[in-house]
């Protein structure tokens, strides 16, 4: 029976020190502050910038959110992100996925000052973490680096499959694997027979969308399996592992909900308050 991988407890026991640390900024006049572009209504990003705001209150950030509304030009946008870059107590800037078909996210991700890429998503921050000369990292990523780390979970010399090759999760999480000495698999809706490649790995990262996608019978005895999917399921929120079925093969599994997400929000707190720290030359 595998050990479960508590990212909310993790999340929580970090959370403590972060709030510290926001604190000792406050007490020398420096206010950590973040802006989220939310373009659009879409049900899910509403839920998630709410989360992030709830979680920032709890750690003393203050968080700016620029709701837009679904018909805003591309043009629009960037002149707003302009204006966050150029003031000073700005600290980060992150766009919320997915945004309206008018809208090229790339443009978006481009013009933000990779000195306040909350998400670590700007070309420049994502050339310096496949470089392994990264400041920030996109935040689900490094919360699963973290959650292996914090459970003693060693990588180096093992077989990773990931399945899924997102640039928020998928391709950033490969490159930190690699700079940890793993042998890491990218799977996707492409690839052949994705047993093959999960039957061999000793850690098997899920992160696609699809509602029991990885099955026991994919699965070797003694894995560890990372679950990242959130589907919602006759009003339950389920993950892209059949947990029940895979929780008697692993050797250690995270639930879903409760292990990679509030890791993620944290994790983004975390870089806000970095982010903060290196604009105002503290180490």
């Amino acid at each position: 029976m595998g050990k479960i991988l508590d990212g909310k407890s993790l999340a929580n026991l970090r959370a403590q020190k972060l709030k510290k640390e926001v604190e000792i900024l406050k007490q020398d006049g420096i206010n950590p502050l973040f802006c989220v572009i939310n373009i659009g209504d879409d049900p899910a990003s509403k839920v998630y910038v709410k989360t992030k705001k709830r979680r920032a209150q709890e750690m003393g950030i203050e968080q700016k959110i620029y709701q837009l509304p679904s018909t805003e030009s591309e043009e629009s946008v960037l002149n707003l992100i302009d204006k966050l870059n150029q003031d000073p107590s700005v600290h980060g800037i992150m766009v919320q996925m997915p945004t309206p078909e008018q809208i090229n996210v790339n443009h978006l991700l481009e013009r933000i000052d990779p000195e306040k890429d909350v998400d670590g998503l700007t070309p420049t921050n994502i050339g310096h973490l496949w470089q392994s000369d990264h400041f920030v990292e996109p935040a689900t990523a490094i919360g699963i680096m973290k959650l292996l780390e914090h459970y003693k979970i060693n990588v180096a010399g093992k077989n990773v499959a990931i399945i899924g090759r997102s640039n928020i999760v998928g391709k950033p999480l490969a490159a930190l694997m690699l700079e940890k000495d793993a042998s890491v698999s990218v799977l996707h809706s492409k690839t052949k027979s994705l047993s093959t490649y999960t039957r061999m790995a000793d850690i098997i990262i899920v992160a696609a969308g699809q509602e029991n996608l990885l099955t026991s019978e994919m699965v070797k005895k003694g894995a560890v399996v990372i679950d990242v999917g959130i589907n919602r399921v006759e009003g339950h929120l389920v993950g892209d592992v059949d947990f029940k079925q895979v929780l008697s093969k692993a050797r250690w599994i995270t639930p879903v909900p409760g292990g990679v997400g509030p890791l993620t929000v944290e994790l983004l707190m975390e870089q806000v308050v970095k982010l903060t720290r290196r604009a105002h030359g503290i180490k």
